[in-house]
């Protein structure tokens, strides 16, 4: 009995890598709080990990939001007890358009960090899964994205500083793509498929050099998003 109630504990409560990174391994939902998602352990391509979806009833009111207003539904599942400012996120995630998805669903999912209590300030990386081998180059250019809420969102900087926060990096929707976050001051980095040279670089993170806050998995409206292994190695 000693034995198997070790076992549980080991499941459910964060793996300490050293004597500051921490694994959550996101084989269950325990540990997650979830705003305005949906999520369920699952497996995908023989990996075990959490589903997340947009909640039904948030769903079906941002088929009729513009895009400003879809970007005030803040789907996250904040990993309780993360307080990250400064350091390294790992994770692997996976994004595909739901089914039913509108035309312009991408799969979009990605970790958000220096969350704060309001649910809406943070910022973000996130990937558009099927951005990474479309046909037009300009989608193509689109596959990453850099966000922090609630003052710059997508389009806001997608307007006033073009390419600036978003790039291009090979992606197939669906399937499990480990990324890293690296996060120094208002420095940040985003690295993909573990390739040594980041995808985006973001040189003046929005919440400034001494912000913190939760770490949480985040995808946007449409799309079925999974996530596992996230580690959080804190500066």
């Amino acid at each position: 009995m000693r034995l198997a109630l070790t076992a549980i504990t080991a499941f459910l409560l964060p793996h300490t890598l050293s004597s500051q990174a921490r694994q959550y391994s996101l084989e269950s939902t325990t540990g997650l709080r979830l705003n305005n998602v949906a999520a369920e352990a699952t497996t995908l391509d023989g990996k075990k990990g959490v589903r997340v979806t947009v909640s039904p009833d948030v769903e079906r009111q941002a088929a009729a939001m513009t895009p400003e207003q879809r970007a005030q539904i803040e789907p996250l599942a904040v990993i309780e007890g993360t307080d990250f400012a400064s350091g390294v996120i790992e994770a692997e995630i996976a994004g595909t358009p739901a089914p039913g998805a509108g035309e312009a669903a991408r799969g979009f999912v990605g970790i958000a960090f220096r969350l704060q209590p309001d649910m809406r300030t943070y910022d973000a990386f996130y990937l558009r899964p099927t951005n990474g081998r479309a046909e037009d180059q300009d989608r193509r250019n689109h596959a990453t994205q850099y966000i922090s809420h609630p003052q710059w969102p997508w389009f806001r900087l997608r307007q006033e500083t073009p390419s600036k926060y978003e790039s291009y990096v090979d992606l197939v929707p669906g399937v499990w793509t480990k990324i890293k976050i690296e996060v120094r001051g208002d420095r940040a980095r985003l690295y993909v498929h573990d390739n040594p040279q980041p995808v985006l670089i973001v040189n003046d993170v929005k919440s400034g050099p001494g912000a913190r806050g939760a770490v949480a998995p985040w995808n946007g409206p449409g799309t079925v998003a999974h996530f596992r292994n996230v580690v959080v190695t804190p500066q």
